[in-house]
């Protein structure tokens, strides 16, 4: 993904039909799936819930990408500290 045109954004609706809106970090291939990591554009720094979103992009019959969550909590701590290290491998870098 490239910095120069600044941050992307996408609408997810969830299983109940409601809309979130969120900011793409970054994705990754990983043990042969692909991942994005997102922050919800309306997060409070403040509320305990505050924190990444990873999800598994995942093709449907046509083709066409969706994104689902991961539910084996072993993938998604694996996943999220790949991802840990591919944001901020660059800071420690400084």
């Amino acid at each position: 993904m490239s910095e120069d045109f600044g941050s992307d954004f996408i609408t997810i609706v969830d299983d109940d039909g409601q809309e979130f809106e969120l900011e793409v970090l970054d994705t990754m291939d990983y043990n042969g799936k692909t991942y994005t990591a997102f922050l919800p554009t309306n997060m409070d720094e403040d509320d305990p819930e505050f924190g990444m979103i990873i999800l598994r992009s995942v093709l449907d019959e046509k083709g066409e990408e969706l994104f689902e969550s991961v539910d084996d909590d072993d993938e998604l701590q694996d996943v999220y500290e790949h991802f840990m290290v591919l944001l901020f491998d660059d800071e420690d870098e400084e």
